[in-house]
């Protein structure tokens, strides 16, 4: 039972992390990003090609987060000028365009075969038998760190630049705000958060390969935000816990109903959808979202 919380709050925990980023893209900016786990791909294999060629992991998971921010910035560039639709369009094309990089270039990314048993964080001085219940500390300190930050910076005069951008940009432009420079600097962050993730996805995982960065993964965090609450940090936790509650007892129907692996799998996501369309109707906003900071009408 020990092992089994332990494993719920861990994953919880890395959701939660990956979706902050997206809280800040599109909670507080407005900004429709359907490609996000292309940023949490380019953090993880950036953290394991770099810890397996012997880079001390604290620089290899730092550059992970700022390559991808460097790539979140080169995305911005061309496309935050574009309408909402494009811009959703664009970045799941991303996403796509980095896990068949990832999937194709064998020669860097070892393809679908994956790269496993790569090195953790003091892995030689905890027990392996303790490993995950360590790394569930860690998580659990950067989460709250993250809630701290994001929540300074949405109280900040930036922050509240960033939700008049989501409320009206034609108003933000008009005050002498400069929208495109924000909402760069919106998917900056929230893509480095995003990376972040992946790192401690795989140090926590202990293998990767490019099917774990599927395009479902993004609408995982969507489904975090919108159960637990559009512009509303403690919203990311709470979806992050009940998304990953019913992602681990669901796995118990098996034993009662006369189904197959992959029709449990499919089931899950017919509830979740059933769920997401009751919630959407009586409460939109989500749990603990604020009605009147919808991004839905930006």
């Amino acid at each position: 039972m020990i092992d089994y919380l332990v494993t719920i709050i861990l994953m919880a925990g890395i959701y939660a992390i990956f979706s902050f980023g997206l809280q800040l893209e599109w909670g507080f900016t407005g900004l429709l990003n359907f490609g996000h786990v292309g940023f949490m791909a380019i953090g993880a294999y950036t953290t394991v090609l770099l810890g397996t060629s012997g880079v001390p992991l604290f620089l290899a998971v730092l550059t992970g987060v700022l390559l991808a921010g460097i790539m979140g910035a080169l995305l911005g560039v061309p496309t935050l000028r574009l309408r909402e639709d494009y811009l959703a369009i664009t970045t799941i094309g991303f996403s796509e365009i980095v896990r068949f990089i990832l999937h194709n270039e064998a020669w860097l990314t070892n393809g679908s075969i994956g790269i496993g048993g790569f090195p953790r964080p003091f892995g030689d001085l905890v027990d392996a038998r303790d490993y995950e219940l360590f790394l569930m500390v860690v998580v659990l300190i950067v989460v709250f760190g993250l809630f701290l930050f994001q929540e300074h910076l949405i109280r900040s005069p930036w922050g509240r630049a960033l939700k008049s951008i989501r409320d009206d940009e034609g108003v933000s432009a008009s005050l002498g705000k400069n929208v495109f420079s924000y909402k760069v600097q919106s998917l900056v962050l929230g893509s480095m958060m995003a990376a972040l993730a992946g790192s401690i996805l795989a140090f926590y995982m202990q293998f990767i390969n490019p099917t774990t960065f599927m395009p479902i993964e993004t609408f995982y965090a969507w489904i975090i935000i919108m159960a637990g609450g559009s512009g509303s940090n403690r919203g990311v936790l709470l979806g992050a816990i009940l998304f990953q509650l019913f992602f681990s007892g669901t796995r118990f129907i098996q034993g009662y109903l006369p189904l197959e692996p992959t029709q449990v799998g499919a089931l899950r996501v017919v509830v979740i959808g059933l769920a997401l369309i009751i919630l959407m109707i009586y409460r939109p906003q989500g749990i603990l979202g604020n009605k009147e900071e919808l991004s839905l009408e930006s």
